[in-house]
């Protein structure tokens, strides 16, 4: 029998890593990263960074970024910003919506800069070292400013009625509703903005990009997946949630795009987000999968079974991962890989 690192590598993801990271992927797997209950830990936004192969970014790329001021996308963003895991204390005591807002606005314009470089054949500049102008964007604090969240409430849980954002007709990728949740890992495991932009700005642009374009075209290739994967690996659960109409793009289109992280508690999603790095975030499909199958006594005796993922248990979740991953035919195995690219 295949050892778990050979199967989970017959596509590793789309960075390649050598030997010592290798290791580092056995090492994540089996002894987890060091962390308090709290998901607090010193290391993991470099293990992070590493698995993701990032390049170091400078803060003052970052801070040119800032200052540009408002992107095309900032209403959009400062909708959706104060939604953000509103209740989880851990990230709220820690993160302040601002922060997340000037983190998410960067994304923006560099993304914007890049689909602009790409529709017309030219590179722009990262920036043109005048900030653009603020004055029908609303509120605005520089870094140095801090401050705390203006206020919290509901949550995001990207739905397939999202706007396309700042992608653009030219289906670049961009800010889409649900990325605000999907960069909160990162702003939580970080040590400062500059790390939580750089691994997340490398996370959406080589891991998923397909996921944040305008059409979110990846997320629902992903869901199919969801729905083909699950008849596979336990086919009278599927016939059940199919015959009540429980479709995956019902119930899972907040877990395949944000790779879980809409569900708490947020400890437990660092955990399996240090497996999807290791190992490729494809995986999160079988991951879902997973979690339907750990519910599966109380879908299968429901007349309307409306499959509940809180609380997420990463450990128990990564060892169905890792077993259902040797049940999977290669050919779909390979359009799991492909799926979000």
């Amino acid at each position: 029998m295949a050892s778990v690192d050979a199967v989970l590598a017959q596509g590793p993801p789309a960075h390649n890593l050598a030997a010592g990271l290798s290791a580092l992927r056995s090492s994540v797997l089996h002894s987890g990263i060091p962390s308090t209950s709290d998901g607090t830990s010193d290391s993991r936004i470099y293990i992070w960074l590493t698995l993701l192969n990032a390049t170091p970014l400078r803060t003052d790329a970052y801070l040119d970024l800032v200052r540009q001021g408002a992107s095309p996308a900032y209403a959009k963003i400062r909708n959706d910003t104060f939604r953000t895991l509103t209740t989880d204390p851990l990230y709220r005591r820690k993160v302040t919506e601002n922060s997340l807002t000037r983190v998410l606005n960067a994304i923006a314009w560099k993304l914007h800069d890049a689909n602009e470089a790409r529709v017309n054949g030219w590179m722009s500049p990262p920036t043109l070292g005048v900030p653009r102008s603020l004055a029908d964007a609303g509120e605005w604090h520089s870094p140095a400013s801090g401050g705390t969240s203006r206020h919290t409430r509901g949550s995001v849980t990207g739905t397939e009625g999202s706007e396309a954002g700042d992608a653009g007709a030219g289906g670049g990728v961009g800010y889409v509703q649900g990325m605000n949740v999907m960069a909160a890992p990162f702003m939580y495991v970080a040590k400062s903005e500059a790390e939580a932009f750089a691994g997340f700005e490398r996370f959406i642009t080589v891991e998923c990009p397909a996921y944040v374009r305008g059409s979110m075209e990846g997320v629902h290739k992903g869901l199919a997946l969801v729905d083909r994967l699950l008849e596979l690996l336990d086919p009278q659960l599927s016939a059940h949630l199919l015959s009540k109409g429980m479709k995956a793009e019902i119930y899972g289109f907040a877990s395949v795009l944000t790779m879980c992280a809409c569900t708490p508690p947020l400890p437990e999603v660092l955990l399996l987000w240090d497996f999807l790095f290791a190992y490729g975030s494809h995986l999160n499909l079988l991951c879902i999968v997973a979690q339907l199958v750990m519910m599966r006594d109380q879908l299968l005796s429901s007349a309307s079974p409306k499959p509940n993922f809180t609380p997420l248990r990463a450990k128990k979740v990564i060892e169905y991962t890792v077993d259902f991953a040797r049940r999977v035919p290669d050919d779909l195995y390979r359009e799991m890989l492909a799926h979000a690219k």
